[in-house]
């Protein structure tokens, strides 16, 4: 069943194309190590909620995008070897990231329904 790792990240306007590079960068690493499909996207519709919302979820700042992200395994044993060895590699452990890691939400789903 495939797995989806999911991220939520406010990216500063001025780093748009420093997190589109850092996202080149990245995605052959995890290719290598098994993902289907890297994907990136960036807020153009990004409503404000009245209880909660994706700007509320990473304290966006008026200077600031939320991107969405989601990279796809082939199952949950796929992705779990592939970031334990992805958090050895020297290649990732030296990236700069261009927004405020301590903001980002992300989480591990498997895929239950795909209509």
């Amino acid at each position: 069943m495939p797995f989806l790792d999911i991220t939520v990240i406010p990216v500063p306007n001025a780093n748009k194309a420093a997190y589109l590079e850092h996202s080149a960068k990245t995605s052959p690493f995890f290719r290598e190590k098994g993902a289907t499909a890297v994907t990136e996207t960036w807020g153009e519709d990004v409503p404000d909620g009245k209880l909660t919302d994706f700007k509320k979820a990473v304290q966006l700042q008026a200077d600031e995008s939320v991107a969405v992200g989601w990279i796809t395994w082939p199952d949950k044993a796929t992705r779990d070897a592939a970031w334990e060895a992805l958090m050895q590699d020297e290649r990732m452990a030296g990236m700069d990231m261009p927004f405020d890691g301590k903001r980002m939400i992300f989480a591990g789903f498997e895929l239950v329904a795909e209509n």
